[in-house]
């Protein structure tokens, strides 16, 4: 029998979209799509570059809108429980400059990210994916060292690792992802993914 180490998604799970927050604080309605909307995250990514550019905004920008960020309500005694009970990873597509605030917020439970690059003077000119498929890719790394995984996340980047992982669960999905995997079961609150999670490490 294999260890357990649960495998989370961070944004939509246990805190904020960062661009849609930083779309509202900004403004700049383009930024709102996500991986939701756009499975190809370097033609997302591209195209995010693209307008904070034009808008003459950076790195600086971003890192104080998500200052003002708060994880979701309920996130981090959810997250607090979980880690009391096995490992926990955090595996996001998101980077190390605008999660680390949030990190803070949630008691600093280890996260798996990508990084920026940034400028002197603040501007972003692009990215560094930390491996292929990172969710998918770290989920068998993980298990290929006797690990079993125990998988959740709300969106299409995440759904190779939660099937991939001896379990998995959608959290606050979209109805049309819900629809499309009706196999996977999906939760809406913290205590319900949870007892999910503790059910499936027994």
């Amino acid at each position: 029998m294999g260890m357990n180490v649960a495998c989370l998604d961070l944004e939509g799970v246990l805190v904020p979209e960062i661009w849609i927050a930083f779309s509202k604080a900004s403004g700049i309605d383009e930024l709102k799509i996500t991986t939701r909307d756009e499975p190809d995250y370097d033609k997302l990514m591209k195209f995010r570059l693209g307008i904070l550019k034009e808008h003459g905004l950076g790195l600086k920008e971003i890192q104080e809108t998500i200052a003002k960020v708060d994880p979701l309500p309920g996130a981090k005694e959810f997250l607090d429980e979980l880690r009391s009970n096995m490992q926990t990873i955090i595996i996001s597509d998101t980077f190390e400059q605008f999660a680390k605030p949030l990190m803070e917020k949630l008691g600093m439970p280890t996260l798996f990210c990508n990084s920026l690059i940034v400028k002197e003077d603040g501007e972003i000119t692009g990215y560094r994916m930390r491996c292929e498929k990172s969710k998918l890719t770290t989920v068998k790394a993980l298990q290929s060292c006797g690990f079993d995984t125990i998988a959740t996340g709300d969106s299409f980047n995440d759904l190779a690792m939660i099937q991939a992982s001896k379990a998995g669960f959608l959290f606050r999905s979209t109805d049309q992802i819900k629809k499309d995997f009706p196999d996977i079961p999906a939760y809406e609150e913290y205590d319900e993914l949870l007892k999910a999670f503790l059910n499936a490490a027994k």
